[in-house]
This record gives structure tokens, sequence and C-alpha cells, in this order.
């Protein structure tokens, strides 16, 4: 039974859909904006928003969730640091989409997602 089991497959695998969502939502906290297809961006908005709501707490438990959600670090440091407190008062809708038209060579719906406030890209530690 499929029950609560939903959200796009992508045709990929469970493992891979779950490390694609993952790299996605790595690259819009590091960058603050990517450009992806729609189904795409819906996958990995759900995480990126977990994870931002997640660094408003600032607990080790929420740190150690944050690791497992992103797989990587650097990125956790940086949304824990600076994106946490930027969205600090702020309860929820974290990022947005904007429509840009369909893709040249296959025509799939192409999307900017973006976080909704601007946060300056620190140098790398």
């Amino acid at each position: 039974m499929r029950h609560r089991n939903q959200g796009p497959k992508l045709n990929r695998s469970s493992a891979h859909r779950s490390a694609m969502a993952a790299n996605l939502a790595t690259a819009l906290l590091t960058h603050g904006r990517i450009q992806t297809t729609a189904p795409k961006a819906r996958l990995a908005r759900g995480i990126a928003e977990k994870a931002i709501t997640l660094a408003k707490q600032d607990t080790l438990h929420a740190r150690r969730q944050a690791i497992a959600l992103l797989r990587n670090k650097e990125v956790t440091y940086r949304l824990f640091d600076v994106i946490g407190p930027a969205f600090s008062d702020v309860q929820g809708g974290y990022t947005r989409t904007l429509k840009l038209g369909p893709r040249q060579g296959d025509a799939a719906p192409m999307v900017l997602l973006e976080l909704t406030q601007d946060i300056e890209v620190p140098a790398a530690r």
C-alpha cells in the first residue's frame, strides 16, 4: 500500500532521488538561487525549508539532523551561522519559485528557486 508515500518519482530510484534532492538543496543554500526544472525545484524546496527550520532551533540535535538531511558539513555550518539567524523572525516561506519558461532542448518547464532574503555569500572556511 502507498499510504503517505507522496511526491514525484522523477523516474529515479529512491536513493538517487534523495541524493539529488539533498544536492539541489545544498546548491540552493550555497548560492542563494538555482535554476532547475519545476518538479526538481518542488522536491528541493521541501528539503531546504526543513533545513532552515532546523537552523532556527540551533541545538546540537538540530545540527545533526541537518547534516543527515543535507549530507554536507560545510553547508550545514553556513546554514546555522548565516542563514538560520537571517530567517529567525520569519515563520515559513523561506524560498520562492519564479517561472522562466520552457527549456530550449526538451521544453521542460524551468524555474528559478531562490531564498526570499538576500544573504551574502561569505568566503569559504
